[in-house]
């Protein structure tokens, strides 16, 4: 495989071109630039990590009792647990930088938005990701010098190893286990340092790699925050449909009214005084009144269109209002109880007067009712929504009786749909809508 196929530091090391390439240097580069972590790590240690030691070895060389130096641990882990995030959320952000160097992978940190100091205090206080962050940096400065060591120690014994005929000019050089005095007696560790020197960047990514494995986990968004970020952007991608979707129904709403509505009722007009002016009962007069009768026809019909699109008295007066026109057009009599204290959203005042329609089309269309009722109330951020009728019942919304779409309607902006419809009757359609606070 490619080179520039691998996204990793662990998976470039399968290559076979791994020698040769950039990665090797990357890597290096990676473990060289820990130092800078591990340097600021050092600040708050020595601040508040050296006063403590202190007191506690000194409360356990002077004999003093277990409670005081249970006390001493217990508010040193306080500290750790106070002061740490503070100084591991910046931290995580310089190693989310680092870790392209081994990991060509996207990376975001799972921190939520926070506006404010006390509101960011509060938050990155009770995020799961902020102690993974903490963990992290403490894992780094407990692991990697000892790691990072280890493999110095090697590298630096591969190249002794290398370089051992050079050095051995009569005098006792030390490798190791062993020691030579002349080049004769170096040759062999010449041969494995060079047989060990490919091993030096082959370890050195797979440490890097491992570290940035590490870090990958610890500092990326988990399972949950990026489960709950997906459902966040969905939620805001649904919303902006819903304000694009309401915004294009106003616009067409206002272009029918504004525009054909007006057209049409000037043509009403005309064909009305073009009647005036010819003899009746001549076919030119009966031609034009039957046209003139068209039109006012188009006219109720574009009407009930516009209506139906977005009524206007919904945009000007508001739900209930809204309602009691709707009541008055019913098919079936309908009461109306709305009870509600000031004006909503309009995406709710919408969902909310097409869910009505809806369920009176259904009741009018197959329940039949003699009566219904409407009630509607808002409970804090819930507005609740009921449509009541007293006709047979068995509503099934497989059966395709528009209930199917009311529930998808009413579940684009997170609210719920509850149905009781037993064989008899009645039909109890209920709608819960979130409104926010009053």
């Amino acid at each position: 495989m490619a080179d520039s196929a691998a996204r990793t530091a662990l998976e470039a090391v399968l290559r076979r071109r791994f020698l040769i390439s950039g990665w090797p240097w990357r890597c290096l580069a990676y473990l060289v630039t820990s130092a800078v972590p591990l340097v600021a790590m050092a600040v708050p240690i020595l601040l508040f990590g050296v006063p403590w030691v202190f007191a506690l070895r000194r409360a356990a060389d002077g004999g003093r009792a277990p409670l005081t130096v249970a006390l001493l641990v217990t508010l040193g882990v306080l500290l750790v647990a106070g002061v740490g995030p503070l100084f591991a959320v910046p931290l995580a952000e310089l190693e989310r930088r680092r870790l392209r160097l081994v990991d060509a992978r996207p990376i975001e940190s799972g921190h939520r938005t926070a506006r404010g100091s006390w509101a960011w205090l509060r938050t990155r206080y009770t995020e799961a990701v902020t102690w993974r962050e903490l963990g992290y940096i403490c894992l780094l400065g407990a692991v990697a010098p000892a790691l990072y060591m280890a493999l110095l120690a090697f590298a630096l014994v591969v190249g002794a190893f290398l370089i051992s005929p050079l050095l051995a000019d009569g005098t006792a050089v030390a490798l190791g286990f062993d020691s030579v005095t002349n080049a004769t007696e170096a040759l062999p560790y010449a041969l494995a340092g060079l047989v060990l020197l490919p091993a030096v960047p082959y370890l050195t990514a797979v440490v890097a790699g491992a570290h940035g494995a590490v870090a990958r986990a610890l500092l990326g968004r988990g399972p949950d925050e990026r489960l709950r970020a997906e459902l966040v952007e969905v939620s805001r991608s649904r919303a902006r449909l819903v304000d694009a979707f309401e915004a294009e129904r106003r616009r067409i709403e206002r272009d029918l009214h504004d525009g054909a509505q007006q057209r049409l009722l000037g043509l009403t007009l005309h064909l009305g005084m073009a009647r005036l002016d010819l003899p009746p009962g001549s076919p030119a007069a009966q031609n034009v009144a039957d046209a003139h009768e068209q039109a006012k026809l188009l006219m109720t019909e574009l009407r009930e269109l516009i209506r139906g699109i977005h009524p206007r008295v919904l945009t000007d007066r508001g739900l209930p209002a809204a309602l009691r026109e709707l009541a008055d057009r019913s098919a079936v009599p309908v009461t109306v109880d709305a009870d509600l204290p000031g004006r909503l959203p309009a995406h709710v005042e919408g969902t909310a007067y097409f869910v009505v329609v809806e369920a009176l089309n259904n009741i009018a269309k197959h329940s039949g009712a003699a009566e219904a009722v409407v009630a509607v109330r808002r409970r804090g951020d819930l507005l609740t929504v009921e449509v009541r009728d007293d006709g047979e019942g068995g509503a099934d919304p497989r059966a395709g009786s528009g209930l199917t779409g009311l529930a998808d309607r009413v579940a684009v902006i997170d609210g719920r749909m509850l149905l009781s419809s037993p064989v008899g009757g009645p039909t109890v359609v209920q709608v819960e809508l979130p409104c926010g606070k009053e």
